[in-house]
């Protein structure tokens, strides 16, 4: 399904392929020979989302780009099943395993990999020709690589790159304090520009 927002239309070349039960919404571009699976979701929210030629979408991968964040995935990509990709770059030749997780401000650069549930945190580099492991946590730039039992080690570089601030542009809540009603408030305003959406009529 095909859907204009915010005045922009998606943009896909004719030999790309986008299954039927995949949904591209507003202002992405979809390069030569990419293909675009079962219920993927490709969404522009106020950034662009550019993916390149002969890259690979899979079924249930979800890719975001916001006012802040735009979304760029270069040439020869396969993101997997299940991959959540936000406001980030990927650069060509680079293998996004099932359920990887790539956040706002991220960069994952030529031919690294991101093995099953990996994650890079925001504002966080992979170096060309770098693994992250099955389930291992990539943060910080440069990146360092660590297991999930190492969360104190993980916390104490994650906690200063403030993702609330980054991904949602509010302060840290002291402790014993919460930001989510305020949150909530924003995140709804901005997703209620999908009210006027239009879905395409296919050609």
């Amino acid at each position: 399904m095909l859907i204009e927002h915010q005045g922009k239309s998606p943009r896909i070349h004719e030999s790309a392929y986008i299954a039927p039960t995949a949904v591209i919404c507003g202002d992405v571009h979809i390069g030569e020979n990419s293909r675009v699976l079962f219920g993927a979701v490709i969404t522009a929210e106020g950034g662009r989302v550019e993916i390149g030629a002969h890259s690979i979408i899979m079924e249930t991968a979800v890719i975001r780009a916001t006012p802040h964040h735009p979304v760029r995935i270069g040439d020869h990509v396969l993101v997997g099943p299940r991959a959540y990709l936000t406001g980030c770059t990927v650069e060509d030749n680079v293998f996004l395993a099932t359920g990887a997780t790539i956040f706002n401000g991220a960069r994952v650069c030529e031919r690294a990999e991101v093995r099953i549930n990996g994650v890079v945190h925001i504002k966080t580099r992979i170096p060309p020709d770098t693994t992250v492991p099955i389930g291992w946590i990539a943060v910080g730039d440069p990146a360092e690589i660590m297991p999930p039992k190492d969360h104190e080690k993980i916390w104490s570089i994650q906690e200063a790159l403030d993702f609330p601030r980054e991904v949602f542009g509010l302060d840290r809540a002291p402790e014993g304090e919460t930001i989510m009603p305020e949150l909530t408030r924003r995140y709804a305003r901005a997703l209620a520009k999908h009210k006027e959406d239009r879905i395409m009529d296919p050609k």
